[in-house]
């Protein structure tokens, strides 16, 4: 096989993630202090860093899985002759046309990083509610 393409698939979601992530790390001191914004900055970088993982990870894999099929094309010319063919290079094929978890990815990470980052949300949220109520609560000594 020639040079194998790129998951652009999984690439530009990945390139996204990364240029949202680089805004919020330029712009911390303004997005990340606290007020009533703090907890939505947080679970979005929450979302984008746990959904760059899934998706790096998964376009790390389908690189990976393709490299390691080019190896048994070792005339180069694309297609795989009987010659080529051997119990590992239909294990390597077979690892590359079954990419139904790779391919999904962008959307299973969308939706486990957003389950992810509601619960962040929610969570600190209801802390940022306790400590209010603990802070009102307590008598002033002075």
């Amino acid at each position: 096989m020639k040079v194998s393409s790129l998951p652009y698939h999984l690439m530009i979601p990945g390139l996204i993630s990364i240029l949202i992530l680089v805004f919020m790390v330029i712009h911390r001191r303004k997005l990340f202090k606290t007020g009533k914004w703090k907890w939505f900055w947080i679970s979005a970088a929450v979302f984008f860093g746990v959904y760059l993982l899934i998706v790096g990870e998964a376009a790390y894999f389908d690189i990976s899985y393709n490299q390691d099929l080019q190896k048994f094309d070792t005339n180069g010319d694309g297609f795989f002759t009987a010659n080529e063919i051997s119990p590992e290079q239909k294990e390597a094929m077979q690892k590359v046309v079954s990419d139904t978890g790779r391919n999904f990815a962008v959307f299973t990470g969308l939706i486990f990083s957003g389950v992810l980052a509601l619960l962040v949300f929610t969570g600190g949220n209801i802390l940022e509610f306790i400590k209010l109520k603990a802070r009102k609560s307590k008598p002033n000594k002075f």
